[in-house]
């Protein structure tokens, strides 16, 4: 049983759901609300109501499949309420991958701290596993057909199916381990280091910015940065100017446009907090791993692979994008997502 307890608030008019018209065919439905639970923090003290949003799309009374992407992913996977693609959309959708015609998707935001409370020092992915389980619970989910998850995701994904075994079918891990590597907690930790720096001196976009660039290089391979930006350095504005810094500080840019740095802070230093025992896993898992990734090393995914008490495969796929080839492999992933969970591929 897990530490912590979940389950669902009586009290939830106020949280209504809404099927809004944002699919071609009338029969899916799209629900983007939000619900209060009752969690038990792993780094709080005792139970409290927390609210979580969600969203839950596709077709009514279809196996419900849980999607969930790295820290800056949000509850959007397909379309966005303005119309705009969602991060994975190129996989979840209408004749995609992952059919809404034939499944109905569930995402959460991420939580953080200050949703869960002042006492909370840090939130973990056993929290993440647990308000997703009392939202399951909530939605009237018996059990969820598979949990599909990338990077934090994927985390999470491994702690829910070893909090909550009887609420999960199987488990597709993209890019994420039972554990952080050593070398990937301490270039996280540098970032952290660099916004609580700006923080005290006042300088938190700034640092924030800088943090995300630095972020950057960890995402992607060197492969990709050979091939994008081998170019000859550019003089202005009194020094030379790489070919990869103005790469670098739009990503930093735009990275500030959308994050809180509190957000930030918490959600990184989740990953690092993350360890779950794979031989408590029992669901039937797929995991897939990426030799550019320096994030993940595929040894860990291996390890993973040997520990899981459940059946499990390791697809390995080629790919210049390190890290972020699960946002950018979709035509490799495509195929790998049907043969995981046929029931979501649609006729």
């Amino acid at each position: 049983m897990p530490a912590s307890h979940a389950h669902a608030s009586d009290t939830d008019e106020r949280h209504s759901a809404v099927v809004v018209a944002l699919f071609p065919r009338a029969t899916l439905t799209d629900q983007r609300s939000s619900r209060t639970l009752s969690l038990t923090p792993r780094y709080g003290n005792g139970m409290r109501e927390v609210e979580v949003r969600y969203r839950w799309s596709g077709a009514p009374d279809a196996p419900t499949v849980i999607v969930q992407g790295g820290i800056s992913a949000d509850r959007d996977v397909t379309v966005a309420p303005d119309g705009r693609p969602g991060w994975w959309a190129e996989l979840v959708g209408e004749d995609r991958a992952i059919d809404l015609t034939a499944c109905r998707v569930l995402s959460i935001d991420w939580l953080a701290p200050a949703d869960l409370g002042d006492d909370v020092a840090s939130v973990s992915s056993e929290d993440q596993a647990d308000a997703l389980a009392a939202l399951v619970q909530a939605l009237g989910i018996d059990q969820v057909e598979a949990f599909v998850g990338s990077s934090y995701g994927a985390m999470a994904g491994l702690a829910f199916a070893a909090r909550h075994p009887g609420k999960i079918g199987r488990l597709i891990l993209l890019a994420g381990a039972h554990r952080s590597h050593p070398l990937s907690t301490a270039q996280r930790s540098i970032q952290r280091q660099i916004v609580r720096l700006g923080l005290a001196s006042g300088q938190t976009e700034e640092a924030l910015a800088l943090a995300r660039q630095l972020a950057m290089t960890t995402y992607r391979g060197g492969e990709e940065f050979s091939r994008r930006f081998n170019g000859e350095p550019e003089y202005r504005d009194g020094r030379f100017h790489f070919p990869v810094e103005d790469y670098l500080e739009n990503a930093g840019r735009r990275f500030v446009e959308r994050f809180d740095v509190q957000r930030f802070l918490a959600l990184s230093e989740s990953i690092d907090l993350h360890d779950v025992a794979p031989e408590d896993v029992h669901a039937q898992t797929t995991l897939i791993g990426f030799p550019t990734d320096r994030l993940i090393p595929l040894a860990d995914l291996c390890d993973l692979q040997r520990r899981l008490h459940g059946p499990a495969t390791l697809e390995v796929v080629d790919s210049p994008y390190g890290h972020d080839a699960f946002l950018k492999e979709t035509g490799k992933l495509a195929p790998l997502l049907r043969q995981a969970i046929p029931c979501c591929c649609g006729v």
